[in-house]
């Protein structure tokens, strides 16, 4: 059945969290990242999370927003749902022991020519409902169609200029075949798509993929260390746009430069397609 743009405003609930020392490592272990601000909790100052483990707490207003009476589209349809683009803007670093909570709006649906586009905002907030980070996702429903007129409730900010750098520097990550299986499991962020073969085949996708955060976290952390001096806490923002599928088994190649204010991100599939476009990361 359709998708019901009547559906946009709608909200989620929010969904509190209490950050745990676990909770960061698993996600650090799961991207390979093992840099004393992440892992070594005997620091002075303890660790912090990795800036892209906002991931796991826009999880549940993901999940939740599309299952919502009103939304329209059903088990099968939702499946067909493609993690297009993530552009998340970091406020506050998360630590062990915050209090914070998560919700979800969708703020956009529109018909495009492979199907449905799909906006949700996500907002993670903490005691104090001061903004920790403000997230847009673009979801595209391959296929699926929609009823009523398009509607946008809210524009999400305009994308960055995309500006080639002077030089482009190459990093190759290897995507093991185990490695969408434990990013669910550590992300605690979980679509049979990325680790049961048969359900990715019956959803019309050659293998399992990887999970866009995962390609996009990824490329977040070689920002981080070539750029940051692998303080975190300089990245302000980072977006990128999901243009071709990684399946697990071989490698990825992130190719980032500096530009002004920031750095150009873009990952190249081990069959030389595009992977992540237009990815781009803002410093303070």
């Amino acid at each position: 059945m359709p998708i019901q743009t009547s559906a946009v405003g709608m909200q989620t609930e929010d969904y509190p969290s209490e950050i745990t020392v676990r909770q960061c490592h698993a996600f650090a272990a799961a991207l390979g990242e093992t840099s004393d601000v992440y892992f070594d909790d005997a620091r002075p100052d303890g660790i912090i999370a990795v800036p892209s483990m906002t991931v796991t707490l826009e999880w549940p207003p993901s999940r939740d927003i599309r299952t919502m009476p009103g939304f329209g589209a059903t088990s099968a349809e939702l499946l067909r749902g493609v993690h297009a683009a993530q552009d998340s803007h970091f406020f506050k670093l998360i630590r062990p022991g915050d209090r914070l909570t998560s919700k979800g709006r969708l703020i956009a649906i529109e018909r495009i020519t492979p199907g449905t586009r799909v906006i949700i905002r996500f907002d993670v907030a903490d005691e104090c409902g001061d903004a920790v980070v403000t997230s847009f996702s673009t979801v595209i429903y391959r296929g699926v169609e929609t009823k009523g007129e398009d509607t946008v409730f809210e524009t999400s900010p305009p994308w960055p200029n995309e500006v080639s750098p002077q030089s482009w520097n190459e990093t190759s990550i290897p995507i093991s075949r185990q490695m969408p299986h434990v990013y669910s499991e550590c992300a605690d962020l979980w679509n049979p798509i990325h680790t049961e073969r048969r359900v990715a085949l019956e959803a019309g996708l050659p293998d399992i993929i990887l999970h866009g955060t995962c390609t996009w976290a990824l490329a977040a952390k070689e920002v981080v260390a070539n750029y940051l001096n692998g303080d975190p806490t300089r990245l302000a923002r980072f977006v990128g746009r999901f243009t071709g599928m990684v399946i697990p088994g071989d490698a990825i190649k992130i190719r980032h430069g500096l530009v002004e204010g920031g750095a150009q991100v873009e990952v190249i599939g081990f069959d030389g397609s595009s992977a992540m476009s237009r990815g781009h990361a803002v410093f303070r």
